[in-house]
């Protein structure tokens, strides 16, 4: 499908009209943007931008149209879909020798990237923000030869977006990878890891890892812990072992709900570079999108190589540590005990 130009008449004198590249998943978020696209636009072209639309056509066409797009042509690229278009987005800009700014309106089901760094909720708030905010450089990371954006992870609940199919995700939200990850809670596969980070050297069983850069994951804010900075060059890097009974378990579980992230079943740090090597190929996934299986994975902190437009107001506390504590998710807690403690019973 073509791009569709608009033109609006410069009014800023002898000053040349900016160029924008809008690329949008007209499927995300259960097609949220469609119906508000002319009012999207009119924001862009009231900044003073002439703007080239492309809605994507099918999984990795956003990668490839900002891979390919000429860098003398556009001033700044907005996009606009989940944490999978996202990603998309981030790895064609990343492997391109040009970077131009990006911003980004988010329409999908947990968007814990633009959550993370302020980008607000609203479709036509973030699309003013996309024109009129602050370019932040923000870190990304490098996994072998491949990129991601906030999180790389293995393990439980980690394959749980790219198996429950749109429409549920559509239709449950968050929940969707609550009760998904749920049905996987008793038959939980473990990977003997050895991991490597700044002179470190860690193995053992593990059921999940993630290095991250965000407040939230899954949708969920209280997994990671709290002083997470997104210019700073390091990952937060999360490792839970195998627990070795049921009651092992429960207490993983009652640990990242109620932010207790540091127990005695868990591996906790900041590095800026880490390496995972196992015997048997471990499925990750980028992005809440299939990463591959890995016997052997590399990954490095890009500092501050990916420009992205924020609120100008928040700027600031995105290299702070949020002083705010977060809501302990209670009714979210007692539905897993409740899920676990059936489980158990039904056991016996």
């Amino acid at each position: 499908m073509p791009s569709v130009v608009l033109y609006q008449t410069c009014e800023r004198g002898s000053e040349h009209m900016k160029r924008m590249l809008f690329v949008y998943n007209p499927r995300a978020g259960k097609g949220l943007l469609k119906p508000q696209l002319s009012d999207i636009i009119d924001i862009f072209v009231k900044a003073g931008y002439e703007v080239v639309v492309y809605p994507t056509q099918s999984y990795r066409d956003a990668y490839k149209k900002i891979r390919e797009f000429d860098t003398n042509r556009y001033d700044l690229i907005v996009c606009s879909g989940g944490d999978g278009t996202i990603d998309e987005v981030v790895t064609g800009m990343m492997q391109r020798r040009t970077r131009i700014p990006l911003g980004y309106i988010p329409t999908g089901t947990t968007n814990d990237f633009a959550n993370s760094l302020h980008i607000p909720k609203g479709i036509l708030k973030a699309a003013d923000n996309a024109v009129n905010g602050i370019v932040f450089p923000c870190d990304v990371g490098k996994f072998n030869d491949d990129v991601f954006v906030y999180v790389a992870a293995f393990g439980i609940f980690t394959d749980v977006s790219y198996e429950t199919k749109q429409e549920v995700k559509n239709i449950l939200g968050h929940l969707a990878y609550v009760l998904e990850g749920t049905k996987r809670l008793f038959n939980v596969p473990s990977y003997r890891i050895k991991v490597t980070y700044d002179g470190e050297e860690v193995e053992d069983e593990f059921i999940f890892g993630m290095v991250t850069n965000s407040r939230s994951v899954g949708g969920f804010r209280n997994m990671i812990g709290k002083n997470v900075v997104f210019d700073d060059g390091l990952f937060e890097v999360t490792l839970i072992k195998k627990p070795k009974n049921p009651i092992a378990l429960q207490e993983i579980i009652a640990a990242l709900l109620i932010e207790q992230v540091d127990t005695k079943h868990m591996y906790t740090f900041k590095t800026g570079h880490i390496t995972f090597e196992s015997l048997e190929e471990i499925p990750w996934t980028l992005d809440g999108e299939f990463g591959g299986e890995h016997d052997e994975v590399v990954i490095d902190n890009l500092k501050q190589q990916l420009e992205i437009m924020v609120p100008r107001e928040l700027v600031a506390a995105l290299g702070e540590s949020p002083e705010d504590t977060v809501e302990k998710p209670e009714k979210l807690t007692d539905m897993i005990k409740g899920v676990l403690d059936k489980n158990m019973s039904d056991k016996k």
